[in-house]
């Protein structure tokens, strides 16, 4: 059951991604989304199909807020990111944990499985 509060999700990286650019190693990012606020990673530069985070972002949610989107693009200078996959997480359990440690998930482009992500969640429940 989505509560309001406070979401805190750890970005710790990624592996087994297809690399999109074909010359050279991608350099993958993360926008991270839940319900319309939407916050992005840093860019792993040259990192390919295996980039590692270790970022921190903070969400402020609402009784709306059933699942956390994760969608993973390579940063493409001078034409459109590509789009590399994307994980949805659903937040039941962390509204009742209070906090799942580092987790994989799959990513998925197309239905098809392209990879794991690994993150982290916190929530805290916004004082009655």
């Amino acid at each position: 059951m989505a509560q309001a509060g406070t979401l805190e999700v750890l970005l710790v990286g990624a592996k087994g991604l297809e690399n999109t650019d074909y010359l050279c190693n991608m350099d993958p990012y993360a926008l991270l989304r839940v319900t319309s606020n939407e916050q992005r990673s840093s860019v792993a530069e040259g990192k390919g199909s295996e980039p590692e985070w270790n970022e921190t972002f903070v969400f402020t949610t609402s009784e709306n807020a059933t699942e956390l989107c994760i969608k993973l693009l390579d940063d493409d200078n001078g034409t459109n990111d590509d789009d590399v996959g994307e994980a949805r997480i659903p937040l039941d359990a962390v509204y009742t944990e209070g906090s799942i440690p580092p987790t994989v998930y799959n990513v998925v482009k197309d239905e098809e499985y392209c990879g794991e992500i690994r993150i982290g969640l916190k929530f805290t429940p916004e004082e009655a």
